[in-house]
């Protein structure tokens, strides 16, 4: 079984950039894709962006193409998001989770078996 941390979060003012890190523990998550979705109160979990296991595949939500960019590092066990151009609508926490062995990115929340427990991103406008 694979434990999740996320980490990086923060209040930062609009037009801001963060970069998430979600650190994998227990087994390797290199074979595994991964994503991130995030949730703002009173609203449902969605997707932000999602990796191939390999890296060379990757999805995007709409609402962050151009501004956000998901990049693993498998030597590091670490998965990353890079967070640029914030705006408030941006404000949730943010989670990290795995999905299918050898798998595509996917977008959608059943393929992901483990998650982290979140940071809070706070975007200030």
């Amino acid at each position: 079984q694979v434990q999740l941390v996320e980490s990086g979060g923060g209040l930062v003012q609009t037009g801001g950039s963060l970069r998430l890190s979600c650190a994998a523990s227990g087994r390797t998550m290199s074979i595994y894709a991964m994503g991130w979705f995030r949730q703002a109160p009173g609203k449902e979990r969605e997707v932000v962006a999602a990796i191939s296991w390999t890296g060379s595949g990757t999805f995007y939500a709409d609402s962050v193409k151009g501004r956000f960019f998901i990049s693993r590092d498998n030597n590091k066990n670490t998965l990353y998001l890079q967070m640029n151009s914030l705006k408030p609508e941006d404000t949730a926490v943010y989670y990290c989770a795995e999905a299918r062995e050898f798998g595509p990115p996917t977008s959608r929340r059943d393929d992901y078996t483990y998650w982290g427990q979140g940071t809070q991103v706070t975007v200030s406008s």
